[in-house]
């Protein structure tokens, strides 16, 4: 296979209950589903999905309801359980000898993965799961249940703008305030070693729902109610990341109704995820610790005895550094 061959993108269609899922592959070797959060769809890993195709096959996914992913019917209060059933789904579709498949999920699509891992862990090899924002293992889960609820109603109140603000506003460093640097794994101590300025972490403002590719631009949020107005795609983008834009940013209702708080609010099987933990590494940001996705994230890995990687970064890294998060999940993927 060419370098070409290899990177080209083979798309198709996957009929599952209740919608058609848009994926696309890349690459030959073992299959690495990685699976897009916020309201990302499979244009996110574009990059990053290129840069693993040697080793791997690859494959991504428009999210049912995102993008070219549609719903049977309406679209309603999404659950990470049926996303799950989804890539369980997609996994036997692309491994059809029933060789397991590594995961990456980011953010909310984090939190898929643990359902995945909780629930059929024999069809993963490895699952990273970068910052999943499990709010009912903070130190209070009730203050991160209103945070999120408080979005949601802030965009049905006054649309995306004023609900990405209020997300801005509560994912502060104050999270992490109560918390003590966490000690690095063994795992974190083989990775290059970088010093934490604490002056340098900050809030970011779409945490949970990240932006397109560093090389887009920071778009406007879509006219959400009269009050707001979008602004059109800079005339510089091109064409195919101006795609993206579009696609991602029509996908925010979507991601603000219907999936933030559900999918946020989810309880981990924490004993189903202790007896598979050798297959789990959880990923926080080099610059998120102290934010609230880091904090849940690093108490998920203590209370199931998983295994913490460091990612170059904040919560959306992969769009900071996309060449630098993809040597860091390489270095993970291939870890003993």
């Amino acid at each position: 296979m060419t370098t070409t061959d290899r990177t080209a993108p083979r798309t198709g269609l996957l009929t599952v209950d209740g919608a058609t899922l848009h994926h696309e592959v890349r690459g030959e070797g073992p299959l690495l589903v990685m699976m897009p959060g916020g309201s990302a769809d499979a244009g996110i890993y574009d990059a990053i999905a290129a840069d693993l195709a040697d080793r791997w096959t690859v494959a991504t996914f428009d999210p049912r309801g995102y993008s070219r992913s549609p719903l049977d019917g309406p679209v309603t209060e999404q659950l990470p359980a049926t996303h799950a059933d989804d890539i369980v789904r997609l996994i036997e579709v692309l491994s059809p000898d029933g060789a397991p498949a590594a995961l990456l999920g980011s953010s909310s699509s984090a939190v898929v993965t643990l359902d995945v891992l909780a629930r059929h862990p024999g069809r993963v090899s490895r699952v990273v799961a970068h910052e999943p924002p499990v709010v009912e293992l903070l130190p209070d889960p009730e203050a991160g249940r209103v945070l999120f609820a408080a979005v949601r109603e802030s965009f049905r109140r006054d649309g995306v703008t004023a609900a990405m603000t209020t997300m801005a506003e509560g994912l502060a460093p104050a999270w992490g305030e109560d918390r003590a640097d966490p000690e690095p794994t063994a795992f974190e101590a083989e990775a290059e070693p970088t010093a934490r300025d604490p002056e340098s972490i900050a809030p970011e403002p779409a945490a949970m729902a990240p932006e397109p590719e560093r090389a887009v631009p920071e778009p406007a949020a879509p006219a959400s109610s009269p009050q707001e107005k979008s602004q059109e795609t800079p005339p510089e983008m091109p064409p195919a990341q101006a795609e993206v834009f579009r696609r991602m940013h029509a996908n925010l209702p979507v991601f603000l109704e219907h999936v933030l708080c559900s999918f946020s609010g989810y309880a981990p099987d924490l004993a189903a995820l202790k007896a598979s933990a050798a297959r789990l590494f959880v990923g926080v940001g080099r610059d998120s610790r102290t934010l609230l996705p880091a904090v849940a994230a690093e108490a998920l890995a203590r209370r199931v005895d998983a295994r913490v990687a460091e990612f170059p970064g904040g919560h959306i890294g992969l769009t900071e550094d996309p060449r630098a998060f993809a040597a860091r999940l390489r270095d993970v993927l291939l870890a003993p």
